[in-house]
């Protein structure tokens, strides 16, 4: 796991362009904090940091040349299947001088050119270079778990792992407004666009190609293998594939336990990170596990669950038990890490958890892709209930003047039910693709256009967001939901969220549940195998039930979630008075509506808050991120 980065340039470079490289370089310490080097070409540098796990010889130090030095490589990621490639390619007359899936990685792409991709078993954002014809390859996984950002000026192609090492070369800091309006949506920006103008992300399962006149082609070299207008052809026997499918996970663990450091697992207490801590335990004896408990606030708190689990695997397990001054701790370490507006709360909760993890192991598993592959979030009920047009749904639809008035709350049991049915209500008369655009945000598109002072531009906005929900608009097949979560909150959310903290803290998270061979099965699968009218991520429970308590499958799922509300109207008060969001920063800034503002702050005070926090949180985010790298 490291950080890459580089220019590739159709003119010769200068000092000043090698010295960027160093520095962009030096933006990712923490995504590699073992060591920091760049390559010298006439057009191009490569940069790299790098956490060592596996082959911790310095010898396997990026940036890493094959024997000829005409190829050079700069890999963010693992390759579980090396050693089976490197069997391989010995085979072929291939030699090796280290024990680096680096080598293999690269001594693959010089051997099978773009063809390696579909070998990999693994998460991945790689460049090679090759010196002799003055092209760059550059690719990234499946599943988009490793970032990659690139940017083109008219001279010159900039890559990197994250917005930092973006900003440090020079290029223009223009604010994509389009981006802006959807993030006030989602808390976060869907790939593959950016909060700059210009800066896009490589799209998962897309490969690039850069010639030597500075030409760029991308190409997909994978797509999730489904076929909605085939659904009759899916998986049948509900036994047969529950089988399979803990065939499949199993053998997924086993691959993700590759490592030549400490590796251990996040343990929440909920189904998808207990199902992987039970079978990596059968493999690894005295596992060590990590979960955090908070403090006084035991509506956030699941440690109870993830002992009992710990418990029954006589695991190694740590509680990080998070008092209110560790949870803020975390909120400024959060926002100094932020490069990109990202305004998922739960992020402070990673962070923690990755920060404690980071000072017993170098690795973790997590239970990540399980809710978007298997329906395991409440929306996912929701949209079940609204097709099944049941009297529950009806009823909740029919008393929408009722949760209009009522106090809602993400911080009460009671308050938190009046939101979600608000919610519910409000969804029931939208249109599919609608309803799950609604659902899938925080702010609905009128708030967020009354909070920007300037119009925008609705035709982009509309295209990009058709973009994200075309295939529930064409298919009715439940799956087509999933799908969108994969490519819209699996990846800019919870994939960029994970990403972000673990590297903050310079700890590598592997996720089980995004082997392709899993994604592929998950969609060939029936709706019904997933959810259905006794509940969600059915297929995973019933596995889950041979490996866990009863405790843990049968109980409601709980967010990972932050006691923001209290914090606003208590210790950050300042912060958004005084600071981020107070008239004179607001008026200077000249970006948001600042009526609209004052509207926010006070319905944090209020007793109908609904998600004002959140609303809140994304504009403390996007301010700190303003103040520090464009005001």
């Amino acid at each position: 796991m490291c950080g890459i980065t580089g220019i590739i340039s159709n003119s010769i470079l200068e000092e000043k362009d090698f010295k960027a490289v160093e520095i962009a370089s030096s933006t990712l310490n923490k995504r590699g904090p073992d060591n920091q080097n760049h390559t010298r070409f006439q057009k191009a540098s490569l940069g790299h940091a790098r956490l060592s796990i596996i082959d911790t010889n310095p010898a396997a130090n990026q940036p890493f040349f094959d024997a000829s030095g005409r190829y050079s490589i700069v890999f963010n990621g693992e390759i579980y299947n090396y050693k089976s490639i490197k069997q391989e390619l010995l085979a072929k007359g291939v030699s090796f001088r280290t024990e680096s899936d680096t080598e293999v990685l690269l001594n693959a792409f010089i051997l099978f050119g773009s063809s390696c991709l579909n070998k990999l078993k693994g998460f991945f954002a790689f460049a090679i270079y090759d010196s002799a014809e003055e092209t760059t390859f550059i690719a990234r996984d499946r599943f988009g778990i490793k970032p990659l950002l690139y940017y083109k000026s008219e001279n010159q192609f900039y890559f990197g792992s994250e917005m930092k090492a973006i900003l440090s070369y020079p290029i223009e800091r223009k604010i994509d407004n389009t981006s802006l309006y959807t993030y006030l949506q989602l808390n976060y920006i869907p790939e593959p666009h950016s909060i700059i103008e210009g800066v896009k992300k490589l799209e998962p399962g897309h490969y690039l190609k850069i010639d030597s006149s500075n030409k760029i082609q991308t190409i997909p070299f994978y797509q999730i293998d489904y076929d909605f207008s085939q659904s009759a052809n899916y998986i049948k026997s509900y036994d047969v594939a529950k089988i399979h499918l803990e065939e499949l996970l199993v053998e997924s663990v086993q691959e993700r336990l590759v490592s030549d450091v400490p590796l251990g697992t996040f343990l929440s207490g909920g189904i998808d990170s207990s199902l992987i801590t039970a079978i990596a335990s059968k493999e690894i004896k005295d596992l060590s596990t990590f979960s955090i408990g908070f403090e006084n606030q035991s509506h956030f708190d699941e440690s109870y669950y993830s002992q009992i689990v710990a418990k029954k695997y006589k695991t190694n397990h740590h509680i990080f038990y998070l008092k209110n001054a560790d949870l803020l701790k975390s909120l400024y370490q959060t926002l100094d890490y932020i490069d990109e507006p990202f305004a998922d709360s739960s992020a402070l909760a990673v962070n923690a958890l990755s920060a404690n993890t980071s000072q017993h192991v170098k690795v973790a598993l997590s239970g990540d892709g399980a809710d978007e592959l298997f329906a395991g979030y409440y929306k996912h009920m929701g949209e079940f209930q609204v097709r099944q047009k049941g009297f529950k749904a009806d009823l909740i639809s029919k008393l929408k003047p009722v949760w209009t008035i009522a106090p809602k709350n993400r911080n009460t049991t009671l308050g938190n039910y009046f939101r979600k049915f608000d919610k519910f209500a409000s969804g029931s008369m939208l249109k599919r693709e609608e309803r799950y655009w609604l659902w899938a945000g925080l702010m609905n598109e009128a708030d967020a256009s009354n909070l920007l002072s300037d119009p925008i531009k609705a035709d982009v906005y509309l295209k990009r967001k058709n973009n994200l929900i075309q295939t529930i608009k064409e298919s009715e097949d439940f799956n087509a939901i999933l799908l969108s979560d994969v490519k819209m909150v699996l990846l800019s959310d919870m994939l960029r969220k994970v990403d972000m903290m673990s590297m903050a803290n310079s700890l590598e998270v592997r996720t089980p549940f995004l082997s392709h061979k899993i994604v592929d099965y998950a969609f060939n699968l029936p709706a019904n195998f997933k959810i259905n009218k006794d509940g969600k991520k059915r297929i995973l429970t019933d596995i889950a039930k041979s490996y866990l308590p009863e405790e843990i499958y049968s109980r409601p799922k709980q967010g990972f979630e932050v006691p923001l509300l209290q914090w606003f109207n208590k210790e950050l008060k300042e912060l958004i008075y005084e600071d981020l969001l107070s008239d004179e920063f607001i008026k200077n800034q000249n970006i948001f509506n600042l009526s609209s503002v004052k509207q926010l702050r006070e319905k944090l005070k209020s007793k109908n808050p609904i998600d004002a926090q959140g609303n809140v949180w994304a504009l403390i985010v996007f301010n700190n991120w303003w103040k520090r790298y464009i005001g």
